[in-house]
């Protein structure tokens, strides 16, 4: 009965910075052990993992994009959020929310870099 829910502006201009937020529903992120992640899957090519939030408030970040990337939460809204700053046309992607472990995943949402 989980469900995550992308959130988020579909265009976003070069140099700025992308904001989404995942919404989670049936049950709270804060369950022990759970670990919330984004991942991103750029035209024609393969899902990539960007970092994650534990159910604790502890970040983790993919090595090539942790200078751009901060990820948090909210937990009376029961969300989590990625910033991906700097944004550039390669980081155009569909972006999606997930916890993996329990292969939930959020429907996705289109963002485009472009000016």
């Amino acid at each position: 009965q989980v469900q995550l829910q992308e959130s988020g502006p579909g265009l976003v201009k070069p140099s700025l910075t992308l904001s989404l937020t995942c919404s989670v529903s049936g049950m709270s992120i804060t369950t022990d052990g759970y670990l919330w992640n984004w991942i991103r899957q750029p035209p024609g090519k393969g899902l990539e993992w960007m970092g994650a939030i534990t159910y604790s408030g502890s970040p983790y970040h993919n090595p090539t994009l942790k200078s751009r990337t901060s990820i948090s939460r909210d937990t009376s809204r029961n969300q989590f959020t990625l910033q991906l700053s700097s944004v550039t046309p390669e980081d155009t992607a569909v972006y999606y929310c997930a916890s993996i472990g329990d292969d939930k995943w959020g429907q996705g949402t289109q963002v485009t870099v472009s000016s």
